[in-house]
Parts: structure tokens; C-alpha cells; sequence
């Protein structure tokens, strides 16, 4: 009986019942005064108020996947490093100042383990920032992953590719760095000469909490999209020695960042040329947190359309990216629709995915899963031609640097 599986839900939820059906009839007789009705009484109540914990915490991990097996829940998880399969395309505070990158406190950061510590010549340097959003108006706390030749004098020209992580919903940038060992992972793979010298900017999927913008243009609401398509890239170039062109740029995400990655460069191919989605969806649905990301009226069901990515794939002209998806086979719900995207991409989009037998929607799955992404990404982007120039700060201003993108 799996651990998500439909027939433990019902066996938790009939116990749960029995118990408390159990418990109304023989509470007559453990009425009496003395230590053995009493014991009795307090036996009923504990045991029926475990069942119905039970019965609770099955429901909520088969809707939301936090473990999808028995070994997972136990703790007896392989930690081996996933693979990637190729599908070709078949069926200091902060670098600079400005107005758009600004210094923040720790947010966190200051508890998170395995940072670098020392010179950053030497190992890099995670820095805490806020985004301020021009069009947007959005301020989005961030960190940004500096690797160690973003200060060596030989690179002090050298404009870097970017890659933006994205976390989950509700979670925050903290999960990134605690949970998901972005930053880490990245020096160590750059290290061992696995991955590029690249600066990750590390976000969270939505500008406006406590609502889930699904980094979707809400009409009348929060503009996430612009936010993540328009503010970050300017602000980031406005700040630091990173590429312009969209060919340096990829998006990487878990769970609601994932679905956030593919949504973003599917839909704008001159902004994210690849995207990495750990347990992501493939289209973007209205529920409780996000409240109406698409509106009313006519146009809703063709703006709902247009973040339906598979329904793209088949109707709208295929995006020059490269994509990589994450599933496993059994204990993701979106394994389904993970292999009905995959057939659906064509030329000239490439696509790889990895598929593990076993898996959740936790961060078991996705640490095991991280470190081929970013090697992956590493491979899609291109390392900046153009150099900063020697005889000002090496970053372009926030108003030089939109026009170059396309924005």
C-alpha cells in the first residue's frame, strides 16, 4: 500500500472513524469514577485523536507529495546524483551601488551553513540584496551567488552568465541556500571545473506575498512577469558584471520556481534562453493563494491559454530555448504531464529531463536533482564575449542596459 496511494487514505480515514465511532459507544461504560475508567477515558480520546491525525496527515501528503514513499518517510533515501537524459528535440554587501539593487540585512543568511568564508578571490561570496522593480514598483529580497573569478584581477572585465533560482511557494530565498544548497553546490561544481564561472541570483516565485503571483501579469494586480522578464534582468545588469545578451541568461526553479522557470523563457525566448524545472506544472491554474491571475471577462480564458505550455508546444511557434524537466515515476503527481511535455517538444526547442523510479515533492528529491541541473545549465549558456569597459565602473546603467535585451 503506497504512501500516497488512494487505499491507505481510505484505510486512515475509516480507522479514524471507527475509533471515534469505538470511542461514543463504550464511553458509557467507562463513566464510573477510579483510576481504571479513568485510564479508560484517556485511552479513548488519545487513541481516536491519533487516527484522525493519521487520517489528516495522509490526506495532506497525498495532495501536496511531501513524501512519496515509505523509504522517504523513513529516511532510508539514496543521496546518489540523478542523471540526465537528452531528448534532442523529437515528438561586501554588494558589487555596485544603485537604485535597483539595494544592500539588505542577513534574511537569513547568516544561519545558513557552508557558505564560502574567506577571500573571495579564493571562494566566492553570497550577498544579501533587495530588487527594486522600476516598472514594477516590486522590491523582492534576493541573494546573489558571486563565484571567485568575479573578483580575480585577470576577469576584472569579464561580464558573467546568470542564472536565476527560483524557489518554491510559500517558501522563501532561505530554502535556496539552507535546503537546496544552491550556492554551494555551485562552488563546488565550479571547483571541480563541472560548471562555469556564473552568477546565480536566488528569488522567490512571487512579488507580492502572501499571494502567489505564479509570476504571471495579473490584470489589475501584481506584475510578476514584467518583474522577473524586465526589473530583475535591468536591475542585475545595472549592478554587476554580467551578460547582456539573452544567450548568458538561464531560470531554474522547484516545485512553483520550476513551473515560474519554464513559463519564463518559453514566453520570452529574448530574455531566458534555457530553463531547469524541478516537480514543475506545466500550466498555471487558479486556486486559493493565487486568487484570479487571469481576470475576467473575453480575454481570461486566452490569457489562461497562453501559460498552458504544452497547449503552446502545439498551437504557437516553438521558442528557440533549451529546458530541462525534472520527475520521478512513482510519488510525483506530475509525471504525466511531465512525459506529455516532453512529446510535445519540437525543433528548434531541445529539450532533457531527469526521471527518477522514485521520488517526492520534497527537498529529498530535489538536492539529488540540483547539482546535474546547474551542470546542465552551465552547459546552455553562453560565457560573455563583451567585456566591461576599463574606463568606468564595469556595469552598464540601469537606463544603457534595457535596450539591449529587447525590453
Amino acid at each position: 500500500m503506497g504512501l500516497t496511494s488512494r487505499a491507505l487514505l481510505y484505510a486512515t480515514v475509516l480507522m479514524a472513524m471507527g475509533c471515534v465511532g469505538l470511542t461514543v459507544w463504550v464511553w458509557p461504560r467507562l463513566a464510573g469514577r477510579g483510576p481504571l475508567p479513568v485510564l479508560g477515558r484517556l485511552g479513548a480520546i488519545v487513541t481516536t485523536q491519533v487516527a484522525v491525525l493519521v487520517a489528516c496527515a495522509v490526506a495532506v501528503n497525498g495532495e501536496f507529495e511531501f513524501y512519496g514513499t515509505w523509504d522517504e518517510l523513513l529516511g532510508r533515501v539514496s543521496t546518489a546524483p540523478a542523471h540526465i537524459a537528452g531528448l534532442g528535440t523529437g515528438s561586501g554587501v554588494y558589487a555596485g551601488r544603485t537604485a535597483l539593487v539595494q544592500p539588505a540585512g542577513p534574511q537569513g543568511l547568516d544561519r545558513v551553513k557552508g557558505l564560502p568564508v574567506g577571500p573571495p578571490a579564493k571562494v566566492g561570496r553570497v550577498e544579501s540584496v533587495r530588487i527594486v522593480g522600476r516598472r514594477t514598483r516590486a522590491i523582492d529580497p534576493a541573494f546573489v551567488y558571486l563565484p571567485p573569478q568575479y573578483f580575480q584581477h585577470q576577469f576584472h572585465r569579464q561580464r558573467f552568465p546568470v542564472i536565476v533560482a527560483i524557489s518554491g511557494y510559500p517558501g522563501g530565498i532561505m530554502n535556496l541556500a539552507s535546503f537546496l544548497h544552491v550556492p554551494q553546490t555551485a562552488g563546488r561544481l565550479e571547483r571541480a571545473n563541472r560548471l562555469q564561472p556564473t552568477v546565480i541570483v536566488m528569488v522567490r516565485p512571487t512579488i507580492a506575498p502572501p499571494r502567489d503571483t505564479e509570476c504571471v501579469d495579473v490584470p489589475g494586480g501584481p506584475q510578476a512577469e514584467t518583474f522577473f522578464t524586465k526589473d530583475l534582468p535591468e536591475a542585475v545588469e545595472a549592478a554587476y558584471r554580467v551578460g547582456h545578451d539573452p544567450s548568458a541568461w538561464g531560470a531554474l526553479g522547484y516545485s512553483s520556481g520550476g513551473s515560474c522557470a519554464l513559463q519564463l523563457a518559453m514566453r520570452n525566448p529574448k530574455v531566458y534562453t534555457s530553463a531547469a524545472a524541478l516537480s514543475a506544472d506545466y500550466r498555471i491554474s487558479d486556486d486559493l493563494t493565487t486568487g484570479s491571475l487571469f481576470g475576467s471577462g473575453p480575454l481570461a480564458a486566452r490569457r489562461r491559454q497562453g501559460h498552458d505550455l504544452t497547449w503552446r508546444l502545439h498551437h504557437l511557434p516553438v521558442p528557440r530555448v533549451s529546458v530541462l524537466v525534472a520527475s520521478s515515476r512513482q510519488g510525483e503527481r506530475d509525471y504525466g504531464p511531465t512525459l506529455q511535455f516532453l512529446k510535445a517538444v519540437r525543433a528548434p526547442m531541445t529539450s532533457a529531463r531527469i526521471i527518477l523510479p522514485r521520488g517526492s515533492h520534497h527537498f529529498t528529491t530535489w538536492v539529488r536533482e540540483i547539482g546535474p541541473a546547474l551542470q546542465w545549465m552551465g552547459q546552455q549558456l553562453t560565457f560573455p564575449q563583451d567585456t566591461a569597459p576599463a574606463s568606468r565602473p564595469p556595469r552598464r546603467t540601469a537606463q544603457a542596459a534595457a535596450p539591449s535585451r529587447g525590453r
